[in-house]
């Protein structure tokens, strides 16, 4: 069940990010595409999303801290209905609350400004120290991009976390193995990227989000006394065999309707 629930829904989220794409016509879109299950696996799987809705202190904090991948992040809160329809078709048009990247304080769910790459983790510590601080159960989880990796930010927060007695905090990985111009590899390669971050005194697992996503399910519930790791192997456009490993899509901006649902077109459900 869990299987064909994470399938149809990530069908249906990434029909929807290309909706929202052509009513600003302009993002990431492959980069959305990479990480729609492991969204789709927090948000309805996972979390308890009525107390994001209703704003709890206990609520558990998802952060996008790759933010130009949030297309995906706009889709799945306007379908557990924190972001209205009227509010998606005003997607990076003057005044709208949802720019290219995420903003807080605008959107219920939104928990931190994200886009200049590199800072979401060090937000997310700070969050996971104040809760424990406090003896809150909620969790931390902080999503990053394998190129945004490379800024040094994301390991001087490793090396706090690493240190601190912070069960609460899990740091996600999109390892789709692209970047904005070239492959990981080239521009820096990450490699052995589980070892790093075992060094680093991260509990680390890796998953096939091509193959096996819904193992991410049971990474997210293994309950451990350290900080938490998960790498997500995933393809840069994943679902669309159009944008699947194509820099040529990693932003796109004025397209024709008929280019949008070419992308649409190209969309396929993985076989179970």
């Amino acid at each position: 069940m869990e299987k064909g629930f994470l399938n149809q829904k990530s069908f249906e989220i990434r029909n929807k990010v290309l909706d929202i794409f052509s009513y600003g016509n302009r993002g990431h879109i492959p980069s959305a595409f990479s990480i729609v299950e492991t969204l789709t696996t927090l948000y309805y799987q996972y979390v308890d999303i009525e107390k994001i809705k209703n704003n709890s202190e206990d609520r558990d904090r998802i952060i996008l801290s790759k933010g130009h991948g949030c297309l995906s992040l706009y889709s799945i809160l306007h379908d557990h209905d924190l972001i209205k329809e009227d509010d998606l078709k005003t997607y990076c048009r003057p005044g709208s609350v949802l720019g290219g990247h995420p903003t807080k304080g605008k959107i219920v769910g939104i928990e931190a400004s994200t886009g200049s790459l590199g800072l979401g983790p060090s937000v997310a510590v700070g969050m996971a120290t104040e809760l424990k601080r406090k003896g809150s159960p909620a969790e931390v989880f902080v999503l990053v991009g394998d190129g945004e990796i490379n800024e040094g930010s994301v390991w001087e927060a490793l090396l706090s976390v690493g240190n601190k007695d912070l069960d609460n905090f899990t740091i996600i990985v999109d390892y789709n193995k692209y970047q904005s111009y070239s492959s990981t590899e080239e521009v820096c390669d990450l490699d052995p990227l589980k070892q790093k971050l075992e060094a680093f005194k991260l509990k680390t697992f890796e998953v096939d989000m091509i193959n096996e996503p819904e193992s991410l399910l049971l990474c997210l519930q293994e309950k451990v006394s350290i900080p938490k790791a998960i790498i997500c192997h995933s393809i840069k456009g994943q679902g669309s065999k159009l944008l699947e490993g194509n820099l040529h899509w990693h932003h796109k901006s004025y397209l024709s309707s008929e280019e949008v649902e070419k992308v649409r077109s190209s969309l396929k459900k993985r076989q179970l």
